[in-house]
């Protein structure tokens, strides 16, 4: 073998490596799938049966795009960018028929494409976290105000629009995502302290213009807390019915049948998708939502292990960015079911059903793998720099 083929060989196989944390992510990732499938089936098998089908399709899709070179991510990275913008913006055209935009609950989420609804908004937080690591692998933009300024601006849009929809939890996302980018691209400190202090004065500045039934839900949370138990039959009664049922899942969980039968007799909302983080607890009781938890700290552990050794900025920052909003959206969704924040609608990921949610979050997991597949074997001095 001669030595430029010997030399060819090995940079192949520091590029391409099979031992690697892309691994823990897929493991993590099936688990919560095959989770969620088995609390879905508590009341709704065909829902089950459906999620199953989703999640083949989200399995290949993730194998598919983690052998996409990163260079054709971050060519794509803008015109994803840019489209999925377009996508919100057609949500929210008035006189759009409803055949085509499937309004639910009087929010304007999905494109209806026969077989299924398609949510662009699940489709943006990749294409925002792509963008933006396009973007911030460059030291001028994230060392100058100026560059961040730019980075500003390209997370208010999304956020906006998604806010429109409305679709509060979503349009949250983006917030722990670009600041965890901002960090370990190397950000100064007191540009991220002005960062987060605007960031506290626009939630503030939010309140006024969320939808009546959002006011309403931080209203019934906060009664909650105070032990006032006066919107358990109106605005708080989803959340009621959760802690009811989480309650009633103790440490081991009731089983199946029972599970069904509590479920049917409480009449949880939503049980399938944004609240089947109860119905785990509720069949596997408090011992199951550790383990959920652990799954989601492996897939966390994963994420951050894919970064290592990067030298090239973007995917390390296309990391961090997916690991952020899968994790800021785990903890949104637990957070909302055991009554520690104000219900949004927001699914958890791998688990509730949704074709978007699932699918997206797949491909999540994709990009990770493929980064993780491809790091140097050793860590180099370009690692996280704070």
């Amino acid at each position: 073998m001669s030595l430029r083929t010997r030399e060819t060989r090995q940079l192949h196989l520091s590029r391409i490596r099979r031992v690697h944390a892309g691994w823990l992510i897929v493991f993590a990732a099936v688990l919560l799938t095959v989770l969620g499938v088995e609390a879905i089936s508590t009341t709704r098998p065909n829902t089950a049966l459906r999620q199953i089908l989703l999640g083949v399709v989200g399995f290949v899709s993730a194998f598919g795009i983690a052998f996409v070179p990163q260079k054709r991510l971050r060519q794509a990275s803008w015109w994803l960018y840019v489209g999925g913008l377009l996508l919100l913006v057609f949500l929210l055209i008035p006189g759009v028929p409803d055949f085509i935009v499937h309004p639910r609950n009087g929010a304007r989420r999905w494109i209806n494409l026969g077989v299924t609804d398609f949510q662009p908004s699940e489709l943006l937080k990749i294409a925002f976290v792509l963008a933006m690591a396009s973007h911030l692998r460059f030291k001028e933009h994230y060392k100058s105000f100026g560059g961040l300024v730019i980075a500003l601006f390209v997370a208010i849009p999304p956020m906006l629009l998604i806010l429109v929809e409305p679709d509060l939890g979503t349009a949250m996302l983006f917030i722990p995502a670009l600041i965890a980018m901002l960090v370990v691209a190397g950000a100064k400190y007191r540009h991220l302290c002005a960062i987060g202090l605007l960031a506290v004065v626009a939630a503030g500045s939010m309140y006024p213009i969320l939808q009546p039934h959002q006011k309403d839900r931080i209203q019934a949370l906060i009664a909650q807390m105070q032990g006032d138990d006066r919107f358990e039959q109106t605005i708080g009664y989803q959340g009621a019915r959760a802690m009811t049922l989480i309650g009633a899942g103790q440490i081991e969980g009731v089983g199946k049948v029972e599970a069904a039968q509590l479920l049917k007799a409480n009449h949880l909302p939503e049980e399938h998708n944004d609240m089947v983080f109860a119905v785990i607890n509720l069949r596997w009781g408090f011992l199951g939502a550790i383990v959920t938890w652990f799954l989601y700290l492996l897939l966390g552990l994963g994420g951050i292990g894919a970064t290592l050794g990067c030298k090239d900025p973007f995917p390390r920052l296309v990391a961090v960015g997916l690991t952020a909003i899968l994790l800021s959206q785990m903890v949104i969704n637990t957070a909302m079911t055991i009554g520690l924040a104000p219900i949004t609608g927001l699914t958890l990921p791998f688990i509730s059903a949704g074709g978007s949610s699932l699918v997206v979050a797949w491909l999540m997991a994709g990009i990770l793998f493929g980064i993780a597949m491809r790091r140097d074997p050793l860590m180099t001095r370009e690692g996280f720099k704070f």
